[in-house]
């Protein structure tokens, strides 16, 4: 039988708790590999990848070229997520997140229902958790540009932002193509978040991860494994793609 009820039920009005229909399913009509739960988990890491791209970008850009003082106290709030138990970041975002919380009341008087335990809870916790895996890698390649070059651009007029897009981003591609797969594999495998903010409800805050880890507590190794598997050869795809496209274009540059 499926878990699905919230453990932080103390921070949660009982009418947040009700468990709908569908978080309970049976081991008798569970199919081998859960296509419904993969195809949320690509669309969380797609949404989160995505999102991170546009928030990532200016923050990397503000970590490679700013000249604040305290601007060590920025990048550690960044990496923070690294070294952070899920747990403990699952369970603040949960807090953020609730009924109780100025941001979850806000978000019940506009939708009727709690941000936690829903996709959209599961995004936002993706997100924060998912963080340094897009900015540093960002950051890193934004910190290697030329200067010259980015100085040489305002010379002739451009502005900022057309520098930023004519001669930084192209020069940083293979660190922002890094920062992307780094995230949306990281998102592919998140656990302890997405467990503490979203639950485990069928179509909804299912993940591959949460499916593998309640088919091991069912002793369905068999399902288990097969959809492992599945997380195993995406993930690996994906950053063998990433670091041969980077291999091919550091030789490319090495031969102009």
């Amino acid at each position: 039988m499926t878990f699905c009820k919230p453990a932080a039920s103390h921070l949660f009005p009982p009418r947040f708790l009700q468990i709908p229909h569908c978080c309970y399913d049976s081991r008798a009509t569970r199919m081998m590999i859960d296509w419904q739960t993969l195809r949320l988990t690509l669309l969380l890491a797609f949404t989160v990848s995505l999102i991170l791209l546009v928030l990532g970008l200016p923050i990397a850009y503000w970590i490679a070229f700013s000249r604040w003082r305290w601007k060590f106290l920025v990048e550690a709030f960044v990496a923070l997520p690294i070294v952070l138990p899920p747990t403990v970041l699952g369970f603040y975002v949960l807090v953020a997140l609730g009924p109780r919380s100025p941001i979850g009341r806000w978000w019940i008087s506009l939708t009727g229902h709690t941000l936690a335990f829903t996709f959209a809870g599961l995004v936002i916790g993706s997100i924060l958790y998912s963080l340094p895996f897009a900015v540093q890698p960002f950051a890193a390649s934004f910190s290697a540009v030329n200067r010259k070059l980015i100085a040489a651009s305002a010379t002739l007029g451009a502005s900022p932002l057309r520098t930023f897009r004519t001669v930084t981003v192209p020069l940083s591609a293979s660190g922002i193509m890094t920062g992307l797969a780094l995230s949306f594999a990281h998102t592919m495998g998140e656990f302890g978040v997405v467990l503490m903010v979203g639950g485990n409800i069928p179509g909804i805050t299912r993940t591959v991860s949460i499916d593998i880890y309640d088919r091991v507590q069912s002793s369905d190794y068999a399902g288990a494994n097969q959809t492992a598997l599945i997380l195993l050869i995406v993930c690996f795809a994906i950053l063998a793609l990433v670091y041969g496209l980077n291999r091919k274009s550091a030789l490319m540059d090495a031969w102009k």
